[in-house]
């Protein structure tokens, strides 16, 4: 009879001995497992991708240092429970020599004011805090709690990790070792777990799972046919994430609201991150549309920090607001096709000399060498313009910005025709 855990719960390692990866922070001698090991733990953030052991490492710290183990998810922990929790830990302190460690996984979902009330409990020693992210903790955590503790990078696993993995599962796990599986090609199962562990022992269940009675021979082509007749819709860790990410962008690039809005549900209702695709908004708003449209940025800019103030599920509104404004608006990539070009022509034409006449002149020697003799204050000619040379010599006339055929950029296309007239050809 098949166990009710599914395999990534069951394989779960208890200890530093059975945990695969992440060499470099437990490994022999290395600097985490050091202080696992002398008992002397600050609180810490583990910072990594998704599937790369965060949890699973705070659990065997626990187990290893014989400490009470309190837990709460960012997604669904607000500060009352968080007080709760704090304060159970100093009730049980009172009676036990071992501090209590509190897991908190995604930290980064917690807005300022859950953070905050994290403050005091880490600051007297209350309770050691282990915070699991995989976003960038300078950003999305407070200073103040970020400077009172240690962050550890961790790293994808890479394909030895990932095929060790798939072997121990099948050797040692109570419901596979009884199966017959040959396990031929590891390369179509590797791919789609996108370096995540969780997912890739996810997979290996469903295909075994999947298969006739009998002997299993996992290759590449099994592999992918039974995992798109079985997979769910979205997957936020694995291609599914990038593939619907990359479908919602492009709608909205080409200018379709609905599509828009379908692949934005498609996201909220797979447990995508918000704030991330308010991130790719604020890009496309600046990428796709630029100045067709400045207010689009600002847009963007203001759904991002609403839906970070508001969060879920009232985020929704807002991000469906700035995706239908973003997709209905007209579209331009000349701002974004502008720095490219400026970037390659740095890269072809190395470090050309600024004109003297933009150098600034601080000492009587660069006076004397004529640095900004020639500058011309602009606000001191009419229309507060003159023609003066702002591009290096050898590049003088260059045009690198080409406003596009919207009537926004039509208009800035005839303010730098009537002021530079032939020079860059608008």
């Amino acid at each position: 009879m098949m166990e009710s855990k599914p395999l990534a719960e069951r394989m779960r390692p208890a200890s530093l001995d059975e945990y695969i990866g992440q060499e470099h922070l437990v490994g022999s001698s290395a600097v985490l497992r050091k202080a696992i090991e002398s008992g002397v733990l600050p609180s810490i953030i583990l910072w990594g991708p998704p599937g790369v052991g965060k949890t699973t490492l705070a659990h065997i710290i626990s187990q290893t240092l014989k400490r009470p183990f309190y837990s709460l998810s960012a997604i669904n922990s607000g500060v009352k429970d968080i007080r709760e929790v704090i304060e159970k830990a100093r009730e049980q302190s009172l009676f036990n020599t071992s501090k209590p460690i509190l897991f908190i996984d995604e930290i980064h979902r917690f807005s300022k004011s859950q953070q905050d009330s994290l403050l005091g409990a880490v600051e007297k020693g209350d309770i050691t805090l282990i915070g699991a992210t995989t976003e960038n903790p300078s950003f999305e955590v407070i200073s103040a709690l970020l400077s009172r503790c240690q962050v550890y990078v961790l790293k994808h696993l890479d394909k030895e990790h990932l095929q060790k993995l798939l072997v121990h599962a099948l050797e040692t796990d109570k419901e596979l070792s009884r199966k017959k599986v040959t396990l031929e090609e590891t390369e179509a199962l590797i791919r789609l777990s996108g370096g995540d562990a969780r997912k890739l022992l996810n997979v290996l269940e469903l295909v075994i799972h999947s298969a006739p009675e009998g002997e299993v021979v996992i290759t590449n082509e099994f592999v992918l046919n039974q995992v798109q007749q079985n997979m769910a819709l979205y997957d936020k860790a694995g291609e599914q994430h990038y593939d619907i990410i990359s479908a919602f962008i492009k709608s909205m690039r080409g200018s379709d609201p609905n599509a828009a809005v379908y692949w934005l549900a498609r996201m909220l209702e797979g447990g995508e991150d918000p704030t991330f695709i308010a991130r790719r908004m604020i890009i496309l708003a600046s990428e796709d549309i630029g100045n067709a449209n400045p207010t689009a940025l600002v847009m963007a800019t203001t759904c991002f920090q609403a839906v970070s103030v508001i969060g879920m599920p009232e985020g929704r509104i807002i991000l469906s607001q700035a995706a239908i404004y973003l997709a209905s608006s007209p579209k331009s990539n000349a701002s974004y096709m502008a720095i490219s070009d400026a970037q390659e022509t740095v890269q072809k034409t190395g470090s050309l000399p600024v004109p003297l006449a933009l150098r600034n002149a601080p000492t009587k020697l660069m006076k004397d060498l004529n640095y900004g003799a020639d500058y011309k204050y602009a606000h001191s000619y009419e229309n507060n313009f003159t023609d003066l040379e702002f591009l290096p010599e050898n590049i003088s006339g260059m045009k690198l910005y080409d406003p596009g055929q919207n009537a926004r950029e039509r208009e800035i296309r005839e303010f730098l025709k009537k002021r530079w007239g032939e020079k860059y050809q608008y």
